[in-house]
């Protein structure tokens, strides 16, 4: 014969149970949610990066660096530290591609992002200002010049060694 004490018990055993499965189903809501929040938060900040990369000044500034040639370290002075609209043009790129780097580097913006939008600008950019950045940095004693810089470009490379089907 079934009890009071005996239907309390299972009662409370059911109670238990549709809690934990409500507390379980509440808690996986909330990390998907949670995982939602941040890849619409990184995409939001890769799309004001992107936005920056976007205006016509920094395209100005890419085009005025582009269109400067030098020889040697002394030859890159005179041409583009010493000018001072060069000069400006080449820091608005390398602190745009600073704070990607360290966007990246800190896992605030997948790499994915910057490989799809900007890679050719990027490795373009690198492959002609990363070899005079090491003169840069010893005359300058500045051994951190343009590193976030050169770590971004590193691991563009190294991203699309892994994912070919990106490779531009």
């Amino acid at each position: 014969m079934v009890t009071v004490e005996t239907i309390s018990i299972v009662f409370t055993g059911l109670s238990i149970s549709l809690a934990a499965f409500y507390y379980i189903s509440t808690l996986r809501n909330a990390q998907k949610m949670q995982q939602l929040t941040l890849e619409t938060r990184q995409a939001q900040l890769f799309m004001q990066m992107y936005g920056r990369w976007s205006e016509a000044a920094f395209h100005d500034a890419a085009t005025d660096i582009r269109s400067t040639s030098w020889v040697d370290f002394p030859d890159f002075e005179s041409r583009v530290l010493e000018d001072p609209s060069k000069y400006k043009s080449l820091g608005t790129m390398i602190r745009f591609y600073e704070g990607i780097g360290v966007l990246v580097k800190e896992g605030l913006i997948d790499m994915r992002f910057v490989s799809l939008l900007m890679a050719g600008d990027l490795r373009h950019f690198w492959e002609e200002i990363g070899p005079i950045i090491g003169l840069w940095r010893k005359a300058w004693s500045y051994p951190r010049l343009a590193s976030e810089t050169e770590y971004l470009s590193n691991s563009l490379i190294k991203y699309m060694e892994e994912h070919p089907e990106l490779k531009t």
